[in-house]
């Protein structure tokens, strides 16, 4: 008698249904990006004032570098730089003064504000003095906040 060696059929791997794929659902992508957008709309505000706030910090500590290169002029000069001299007068000789030592600030030329405006100078200030002042944001006499202008002088 002749035994037969029996086949042993292996079935297929079963294919899970649609639900058993990977990957995400729309519904599970439209939560994260829910969430996501929550968390930017509250910390998103903060974030942008904290980058206001240290542009106006940077302003003030840039006039009070201009406040110490004014005061190492008048040392050397003996005066204060004209309004024609301006700021300029801080990093290249000015005519007339054979006592320059400049320049008076690091770089060799006059920042502009952490808004892109150039700094105004005025001798003699509205308090006497000189005056070194920022428009601000806007660029404009005025405003407030951020817009606000920055002067010498102030806190």
């Amino acid at each position: 008698m002749r035994v037969r060696a029996r086949r042993v059929r292996r079935s297929a791997p079963r294919r899970r249904g649609r639900g058993g794929e990977a990957g995400f659902t729309l519904v599970e992508m439209l939560v994260v990006i829910t969430i996501i957008g929550l968390i930017m709309g509250l910390v998103g505000p903060r974030v942008l004032n904290y980058l206001s706030d240290s542009r106006v910090k940077t302003a003030k500590i840039q006039i009070q570098s201009f406040a110490s290169a004014l005061d190492l002029f008048y040392l050397d000069a003996g005066r204060f730089p004209s309004n024609g001299e301006g700021l300029d007068a801080l990093v290249r000789p000015v005519s007339g003064i054979s006592a320059w030592n400049g320049p008076y600030l690091k770089g060799g030329t006059v920042p502009s504000d952490p808004w892109g405006h150039p700094y105004l100078y005025r001798f003699p200030g509205d308090r006497g003095g000189y005056e070194v002042r920022s428009l601000g944001s806007d660029g404009q006499e005025g405003g407030t906040g951020t817009a606000a202008d920055i002067a010498s002088g102030q806190d």
